[in-house]
């Protein structure tokens, strides 16, 4: 009994002190983000129209969220591209930030009618983002049959999530955050 003490008293200290090998020592993802950096794209056009434009800032991530009339939301495509060109004149627009995110939501910013759903006070700054840890600048780059784009000057290229909730009301929210980190 003796020698199964000193035994047993030998592994654990072993284990301990790190001597017995155990499974492999990888880092968990920051905040336990396990978001990527390539395209994200679901649905397809909608009918609702852009109402508004907004940010947040979150412990671990920045968040952009694009107010919809309606539901359910419509289809998007975002990815990381080297420039933000406008909506039908292929314009370059300025965009601050070692990265910039191309949002595109498969709706437009105005109604049946022609009449806008969504009229920026300054196209260059659709929100304040002074002081996010990541967004640089947030830009509208048109809405031109039947979709909307928006710029997204961040930090650098880092990872994101796309996705679509219901409400407030009868409306919906396409939502889009990027991490802080890697």
């Amino acid at each position: 009994m003796k020698k199964f003490s000193i035994w047993l008293a030998a592994i654990l200290l072993a284990a301990g002190l790190g001597i017995v090998a155990g499974g492999s020592a990888s880092a968990a993802p920051y905040c336990g983000l396990t978001w990527g950096s390539l395209q994200k794209s679901d649905g397809d056009m909608g009918r609702v129209p852009v109402t508004n434009v907004r940010t947040g800032q979150h412990y671990c991530f920045d968040r952009l969220v694009v107010d919809l009339g309606g539901a359910p939301a419509p289809g998007y495509t975002v990815r990381y591209v080297p420039q933000i060109i406008q909506d039908g004149s292929g314009a370059i627009v300025p965009t601050r930030g070692g990265a910039r995110l191309q949002v595109v939501v498969k709706a437009p910013a105005y109604d049946d009618n022609g009449q806008a759903t969504y009229v920026p006070a300054d196209k260059a700054e659709l929100s304040n983002v002074s002081g996010y840890q990541t967004f640089r600048q947030v830009v509208w780059a048109g809405s031109f049959e039947g979709q909307s784009t928006i710029g997204l000057g961040v930090r650098a290229r880092l990872p994101f999530r796309v996705f679509a909730l219901d409400g407030p009301g009868a409306g919906s929210r396409l939502v889009i955050d990027v991490a802080h980190y890697w």
